[in-house]
């Protein structure tokens, strides 16, 4: 059965031609509308990129927004099922989007939301060729991330007050990334639910910022707590 199509909102780097894409991956019941907004905040660090949010497959039926798999309880296994059903139908949009662009596979970055978090570990860990860098916000690791000897670093942030996704899933994903060889940087957002406060906003595009420069290791198995900037 052919995979279907991707599309979302798009914003063009400030400086063409891309040097980069990053691949902005919403949450359930969301859209690429919504998580597009994130791309202004981090353009001046990474002014040779373009952005793309696409919409999950599937329209909810009972609310607004998409899925990219259904979800009836936070739970691992399930989650599991869902990113290795929808991955790749992700990973074949984002080797398009890389063509479009011209652009090599070590060129991407990406960012997800909650479901869209799963969704990025699950398929940029498992890329032959590692993205430049990952950010999963509010989200968790759906199964055990593969031991490669090299992989993209990863940036990872939750709310310590978010009852949707729990806060001991960043903690248990940031935990099983070190171990597997992956370089992981955490922040813990305090008073925060579910959802993306300013300085997380600052801390994720710091991040990215170094991705952009090539400045971050894709091996060296760390885990280490980041704090904002005074």
């Amino acid at each position: 059965m052919a995979l279907r199509s991707l599309s979302g909102p798009r914003l063009a780097p400030l400086a063409e031609p891309a040097t980069h894409l990053v691949v902005l991956v919403h949450g359930y019941g969301s859209d690429g509308d919504d998580l597009i907004g994130l791309a202004p905040h981090w353009q001046k660090q990474m002014p040779g990129a373009a952005f793309i949010a696409p919409n999950a497959p599937d329209r909810l039926q009972s609310a607004p927004g998409y899925q990219w798999f259904p979800i009836t309880r936070i739970d691992p296994h399930e989650m599991r099922k869902g990113v290795e059903s929808v991955g790749p139908l992700l990973d074949q949009f984002l080797d398009a989007e890389l063509a479009r662009l011209s652009l090599s596979p070590e060129k991407l970055i990406l960012v997800g939301f909650s479901q869209g978090t799963m969704l990025c570990l699950h398929v940029g860990l498992r890329r032959a060729t590692p993205p430049a860098a990952i950010v999963g916000l509010s989200g968790l690791l759906a199964g055990p991330p593969p031991s490669h000897a090299d992989g993209p670093p990863v940036f990872l942030a939750h709310g310590d007050a978010d009852t949707v996704v729990p806060v001991q899933a960043m903690l248990m994903a940031a935990s099983a990334l070190g171990e597997a060889g992956r370089t992981v940087q955490w922040h813990l957002a305090h008073g925060i639910g579910h959802g993306v406060d300013p300085q997380t906003i600052q801390l994720a595009g710091d991040f990215l910022g170094l991705a952009f420069a090539g400045l971050l290791a894709v091996r060296a198995p760390a885990s280490t707590s980041l704090k904002a900037r005074a």
